[in-house]
């Protein structure tokens, strides 16, 4: 025990090079926090139903698994550095593409830019993650990506705040009348053009400064000294990787875990507006919840980490799923405030999840085998496209049963949640090399 308490998670040798990459976790946690609440802003603004204006998640995390493969692909020719590279500049490039989707102001184009956006970001996830896995002894992997993930949510929380404090406040399709009834709706066809023209422009005026940003980050890292990858001059064929990756069980449970997952948090803190919603809370103030929910992900994440050091993160994993389940429960059976706060506590529990999937999952592969085995589960957060729009479709139908379909719609989460519960015990009794 002493001996392994002796290893550093992060050794001073690659201190910079991990807060540089590291860095990259907030980078895309923002894009990721900052378009969530899209998908409303978008319903009133285009006058679309909430299945349709999910197709921003579609577009979003539909990205990822269009380019996770290729992405992998790419890094294992060349090397991790430029693959954060080529990451970063379709990275900007989408988010610049705002800038002529909000003039021809079309919902296609906008999904198209989020589409192109998070090409660069599943470069970034695919190789990010496993290279932070790399940057030191094997023993504190797992711990050594929770403490770059932590960092995710310090990004998506900037997101968030974001959107409620510049964008979702700022709309003018969002106003109500005394009678808390939108007023964009009873306006004449001219006077809709008008706020749709200015509300579009709140909208991208964000993702154009991001592009900006992401070029300095290009250019910062492009000029800084890297670790390279130990080069493999015996790595054999790509298909023969899938192959022992296919019959490798852990991994490929943990494929379905990861893509579950991040449809369970997609979900949660997309809807948590239409949920606010169905209780009389406007776009901007129900955003403030959203804050909190990551807030507290945020601190959870950090204590969950500090907790790995005394108990094994597959028993965690299984806790905080069972714990998640229950408090999702409550979002479905109790209808009023109690219900949102189950909601937004649920993100204490969902904090863990994505990075001890991913280094449980990862965790024993050979290096051949890692980038490829790190593209499955980049490639895993198509759940964040599919899921949300069943569960649109699900909150448009406005009751199920005696339920509001709002409150029944979060039964998918819970389904989720289950699967991830399942993973984490069989990691521990079945997978326990």
């Amino acid at each position: 025990m002493n001996s392994k308490e002796k290893v550093p998670v992060v050794s001073k040798e690659v201190l910079v090079p991990f807060i540089l990459i590291t860095s990259l976790f907030a980078l895309w946690g923002f894009a990721n926090d900052i378009t969530n609440p899209m998908v409303a802003a978008f319903g009133t603004v285009m006058e679309i139903s909430t299945a349709k204006a999910a197709l921003v998640q579609f577009a979003f995390y539909g990205g990822y698994a269009t380019m996770a493969i290729p992405a992998a692909l790419f890094v294992r020719k060349y090397s991790y550095k430029k693959g954060i590279l080529l990451g970063l500049g379709l990275y900007a490039f989408g988010a610049l593409l705002f800038y002529p989707a909000a003039s021809y102001e079309v919902f296609g184009f906008f999904l198209v830019s989020l589409y192109i956006l998070t090409f660069g970001l599943a470069f970034l996830e695919t190789t990010a993650n496993p290279y932070i896995l790399s940057m030191g002894d094997e023993r504190t992997a797992t711990r050594r990506l929770n403490l770059a993930q932590a960092f995710n949510p310090i990004g998506s929380l900037f997101g968030m705040f974001v959107a409620s404090k510049f964008i979702l406040t700022a709309l003018d399709s969002d106003k109500r009348n005394e009678m808390g009834e939108l007023i964009f709706t009873g306006l004449n066809e001219a006077q809709k053009a008008v706020i749709r023209t200015n509300d579009l422009a709140i909208i991208r005026n964000p993702y154009v400064i991001l592009g900006v940003v992401v070029i300095i980050m290009f250019i910062i890292i492009s000029l800084a000294k890297m670790p390279k990858r130990t080069k493999n001059d015996k790595q054999g064929p790509a298909a023969d990787s899938f192959k022992r990756l296919f019959k490798n069980a852990k991994y490929r449970e943990g494929v379905f875990a990861q893509l579950f997952y991040v449809a369970a948090q997609i979900m949660c803190w997309t809807f948590i507006i239409q949920y606010a919603d169905n209780l009389g809370i406007s776009k901007a103030t129900a955003q403030n919840y959203n804050i909190v929910a990551m807030a507290i992900f945020l601190s959870s994440r950090f204590i969950s980490t500090f907790l790995m050091k005394y108990v094994n993160s597959r028993k965690l994993l299984t806790i905080f799923a069972l714990c998640a389940m229950v408090t999702i429960s409550g979002v479905i059976l109790i209808e009023g405030m109690m219900g949102l706060y189950l909601l937004v506590a649920t993100s204490a529990f969902m904090s863990l999840m994505f990075p001890t999937i991913y280094g449980i999952a990862l965790n024993g592969l050979s290096e051949e085998d890692s980038t490829l085995g790190a593209a499955g589960l980049v490639m895993a957060i198509v759940g964040g496209a599919l899921m949300p729009i069943l569960q649109g479709t699900i909150i448009d139908m406005k009751t199920v049963g005696s339920f509001a379909a709002v409150n029944a719609s979060f039964i998918l989460p819970l389904l989720c949640f289950s699967f991830i519960a399942v993973y984490g015990y069989r990691t521990l009794k079945v997978h326990s090399d």
